[in-house]
């Protein structure tokens, strides 16, 4: 948590020195930030969090001596602090690993572009209000599983429903925990949209396709919806999907501020299912998503949200919830339950 002045203090972990100054410039150009300390590779990073007790890490995941996931499991078994794992594109396929190891978040190494800079403080700036112990403990408490192994499906989607998922910050670990817990045979696609860099929705799905007995993917432009399968918006592209269970994909909207746009994908999918349709928003920040839950409440179909409690960030499902459009709200422990009733499992 940031100390008493309300200063956050950045331990920036990077084994370039070039990547170290540029963050550090970054940061230290915005007003109640300031960079605590910097170190080289995951051993230095283990040893200066326990010396300067920063507010926040971030941590790069290939490093010499001691790696960036090592690096992450010590310190949360340490001396628990939040991390965002700030990543090349080559190392993403590894960087979500990192989430299951205790990061809250991965992002790209920031560039002197605007868009990027404001995502690397904006991220600082929240994450560093974490209480990770809490946020820890709670996790541990959602590791159980659902056993669904021989359960019939009866056909309550039987003319064909949909279940769709909106997240942002702290939605990856919440989207890994569901999916980890639903069943080969669940008889509804599941579409996601996940607040990402552009070229990380691979690495996603790589890492998410470890633990469910699901087919996760990058949804592709005319594929058309099947049961048992989860289609996750690339973050390069709109999506929307057709009332016949097809994706359409199109450019990023100029007007929206988070990428992909929640909003987009849940009216879509207000407008093609309607009753039939299952909305899901789980942990981020801002309001993206709110709308679109809203559309789906108003064409008839049911609205669910991720609990403060389980949430790294309650803020777009907060914002859902304070605008009446949610009909229950869910610990993430429950929320996988919740879905195979809905879907007949």
């Amino acid at each position: 948590m940031a100390n008493s002045k309300s200063i956050i203090r950045v331990l920036v972990v990077d084994d370039s020195a070039l990547v170290r100054d540029m963050i550090r410039a970054i940061l230290e150009s915005e007003p109640g930030i300031v960079v605590a300390g910097e170190a080289a590779d995951g051993a230095e990073a283990v040893n200066m969090v326990a010396s300067l007790k920063p507010d926040i890490v971030t941590m790069d995941i290939e490093m010499p001596v001691v790696g960036g996931l090592e690096a992450i499991e010590r310190i949360i078994a340490e001396h628990p602090v939040p991390i965002l794992v700030v990543t090349a594109l080559t190392g993403v396929r590894t960087a979500f690993a990192a989430v299951s190891k205790g990061a809250l978040d991965v992002i790209e190494k920031p560039d002197i572009s605007l868009e990027n800079v404001r995502n690397l403080i904006s991220k600082i700036r929240l994450l560093a209000k974490v209480d990770v112990p809490a946020h820890l403990l709670t996790m541990r408490r959602q590791s159980g599983t659902v056993d669904a192994g021989g359960v019939a499906i009866k056909k309550c989607f039987s003319k064909g429903g949909i279940i769709v998922i909106a997240a942002s910050t702290g939605g990856p670990q919440a989207i890994h925990s569901i999916l980890s817990r639903l069943p080969a045979q669940f008889p509804v696609p599941i579409v996601i949209t996940q607040h990402i860099a552009e070229g990380f929705t691979q690495g996603m799905v790589d890492w998410l396709s470890t633990v469910t007995p699901l087919k996760v993917r990058v949804a592709r432009h005319g594929d058309q919806l099947a049961a048992g399968n989860v289609y996750v918006n690339p973050a390069e592209h709109s999506m929307r999907i057709t009332e016949h269970g097809m994706i359409i994909l199109g450019e990023k909207e100029a007007r929206q501020v988070y990428h992909p746009s929640c909003n987009t994908l849940l009216t879509s999918v207000a407008s093609a299912y309607r009753e039939r349709a299952t909305g899901l928003i789980l942990s981020g920040m801002g309001d993206d998503g709110a709308s679109g839950m809203q559309a789906i409440r108003k064409a008839g179909g049911a609205t669910l949200a991720q609990d403060a409690t389980s949430s790294v960030i309650f803020g777009m499902n907060r914002m859902a919830v304070e605008r009446g459009c949610i009909d229950k709200v869910l610990a993430l422990a429950d929320i996988p339950a919740e879905l195979m009733q809905r879907a007949g499992v």
